[in-house]
């Protein structure tokens, strides 16, 4: 065996990634283990306690509606199927008709999606009352 495979040139390269890949989750579980350990677990009276003036404080279930989640989801969906018209039009020229028929048929499929989200009532604001 003549050729030995730590000359290679990204050798060097190589190990270190592959000692960040095991330090990097071992640091970060030694560092929820230690925070485990020492953080206070009695704080929940501290919590309700009245500041300065004020109402007592009730314990409240913190409730978001799935309904923000599916709006927002929806947003980075159709958002992120925006950006993709953005090198189709420089390209424009260069694709033709091609290029034109395809962008027509991305947003149909765009608005057939719309229109689906929009019937099953995705884009319908509900009342948390």
């Amino acid at each position: 065996m003549t050729h030995v495979i730590t000359e290679h040139p990204y050798f060097g390269v190589f190990v270190l990634f592959a000692l960040t890949a095991v330090a990097f989750p071992a640091t970060l579980m030694l560092a929820r283990f230690v925070s485990r350990k020492l953080a206070k677990l009695d704080t929940e009276k501290l919590k309700l306690t009245i500041y300065e003036c004020g109402p007592e404080v009730t314990k409240q279930p913190n409730t978001i509606s799935a309904q923000f989640y599916l709006i927002a989801l929806l947003f980075i969906l159709f958002d992120v199927e925006i950006i993709f018209m953005f090198p189709w039009a420089i390209d424009f020229k260069l694709l033709g008709w091609f290029g034109f028929a395809e962008m027509i048929l991305f947003i149909l499929l765009l608005a057939i999606g719309f229109v689906y989200a929009w019937k099953k009532g995705a884009l319908e604001w509900h009342s948390i009352k």
